[in-house]
C-alpha cells in the first residue's frame, strides 16, 4: 500500500532540491518558491496547502483525475496554478508536480544543464 500525504517540511524539501531555488516570505501564510526570482510554488503550512505552477491543460487533467487532491487555483494565459492538498498527495506525484513547475520557470540552459546532469 502505497503512503500518501506529505508534510509542509518535506514539501519545502523536494522544492529546494532543484538547482537555484529560494524561498522567500511572500506574505504572513505563504512562503514562495522561486528559481531566479520567478515564483513557481507557494507553501501554506496553516492551510496544509501548496499552490503550484501548470499549464492549463495540466491543471485541468489533474483536477479531473483527482478532486480530492487537486483543486484548480487562478490561472491566465499558459498557465494555471493547482492547489494541493498536502495530506492526500502523493510524494512521488507532488515531485514530477515540482519538478514540472521548476522547469516551466527556469531559464531554458538552467532546465537543459539540469536535465543533461539528471541523465549521468
Amino acid at each position: 500500500m502505497t503512503n500518501y500525504g506529505v508534510s509542509p517540511e518535506e514539501f519545502l524539501r523536494i522544492a529546494s532540491a532543484l538547482p537555484e531555488v529560494e524561498l522567500h516570505q511572500h506574505s504572513e501564510e505563504w512562503v514562495g518558491i522561486r528559481v531566479r526570482g520567478k515564483g513557481f510554488g507557494y507553501l501554506s503550512e496553516a492551510k496544509g496547502t501548496a499552490q503550484i505552477k501548470a499549464t492549463m491543460q495540466e491543471q485541468e487533467a489533474m483536477v479531473a483525475e483527482n478532486p480530492e487532491v487537486y483543486a484548480p487555483s487562478w490561472g491566465g494565459g499558459r498557465f494555471a496554478w493547482v492547489e494541493v492538498r498536502l495530506a492526500k498527495v502523493d510524494p512521488a506525484e507532488l515531485t514530477e508536480l515540482i519538478t514540472e513547475a521548476w522547469c516551466l520557470t527556469a531559464p531554458r540552459a538552467l532546465v537543459t544543464s539540469y536535465e543533461t546532469a539528471d541523465r549521468s
